[in-house]
């Protein structure tokens, strides 16, 4: 598959993620098999072929990268069964974001538990006050042994967020998820460094523009969770390198997903982290937000809050045409009726 210039960011970056993921969707599906499994066929000197080693080598050499896949051979056939019959852990983002009435947390909340739910994840950074309500409501709701996080969206700066977050330790999150601005590696590592004796980590990585900045993040201790994107960086490609990255420096992978097909695309890399990769649970989940699945032909399978492999040969990426034609821009129905409204 071929790179592209790793210094690339924005619109270029994105579209060469477009373009990676269209070509590993297409091989996929002329091996007949999912992309995950595709992945975890492959012999590990074809994948580090697959890998830009450009500018990391000072973190990840293709000999240590080799040598990490070649170890996480032990079990893998075991951990891929593992994988078929009972699926990833995944958390839920549903249930508690800001603007929810407490009305709403409570019965949002109650439903995922009945439906096996055990890590959450609350938005937090409007007010210290209301986020103390609510974290300490859906504390009491899921109980202490349920694993509970907390996202700022690049809320504050670096002192602000080591002292918001500080008030916020009583309720035992497990991180705080883009706590400042998402370029600010030291900004990162001097949150990291003064929550540390709170046992609460800091998760990053969904804004991250290529494996150069998730090299620093690493080497920086300015993370404990490494949040890839399946579209934000070069495809599949440029995953492999921070997954791996990931791997020697010990930091699980908890993918960041949600928006429009990010939970279909980011399964199939997390499922080859486990059986390829880390080989380990510890610490690690995917996110998962229901909603806009319906647009899909191959929608993700959560089951008792897992993620079940897919079977469809590809990338899982394919959207019903109806989908696709109702909101293209600007001619689909969805744009139309917007710029009529605003008398565009």
């Amino acid at each position: 598959v071929e790179q592209f210039d790793p210094r690339s960011k924005g619109v270029i970056q994105l579209a060469s993620a477009a373009i990676l993921n269209a070509i590993w969707d297409m091989w996929a599906r002329a091996e007949g098999k999912p992309l995950w499994k595709l992945l975890v066929d492959m012999d590990p000197k074809q994948l580090i072929r697959c890998i830009d080693f450009r500018y990391i080598t000072d973190a990840l050499t293709e000999q240590e990268a080799l040598n990490l896949l070649e170890k996480a051979k032990e079990g893998k056939q075991q951990r891929e069964e593992e994988m078929l019959k009972e699926g990833y852990p995944a958390y839920t983002t549903s249930c508690a974001w800001l603007g929810y009435s407490d009305q709403q947390l409570t019965q949002l909340c109650s439903t995922a538990l009945t439906e096996g739910w055990t890590k959450f994840k609350v938005k937090v950074g409007a007010d210290l006050q209301d986020d103390i309500r609510r974290c300490s409501l859906i504390r009491k709701m899921i109980g202490p042994e349920n694993s509970l996080m907390i996202d700022a969206n690049q809320r504050w700066d670096v002192a602000e967020a080591i002292s918001y977050v500080t008030k916020l330790a009583e309720f035992r999150p497990l991180w705080i998820e883009e706590p400042t601005c998402p370029d600010d590696i030291l900004g990162h590592a001097a949150i990291s460094k003064a929550l540390a004796p709170l046992g609460i980590g800091v998760a990053t990585g969904e804004q991250c523009h290529n494996r150069v900045m998730f090299k620093q993040f690493l080497q920086a201790s300015a993370l404990q969770f490494v949040q890839i994107d399946s579209c934000r960086v070069g495809s599949v490609n440029e995953n492999l390198a921070i997954m791996l990255m990931a791997a020697k420096f010990r930091v699980p992978v908890c993918p960041h997903a949600g928006g429009v097909g990010l939970c279909e695309l980011v399964q199939h890399l997390i499922l080859f982290d486990y059986i390829s990769v880390s080989a380990s649970l510890e610490n690690r989940m995917c996110e998962y937000v229901d909603h806009l699945h319906e647009h899909f032909k191959s929608p993700t399978v959560i089951r008792n809050a897992h993620y079940m492999p897919p079977k469809d040969p590809g990338f899982s990426s394919e959207m019903f045409d109806e989908s696709v034609q109702k909101h293209q821009f600007p001619h689909g129905e969805v744009w139309r009726s917007i710029l009529e409204k605003n008398g565009s």
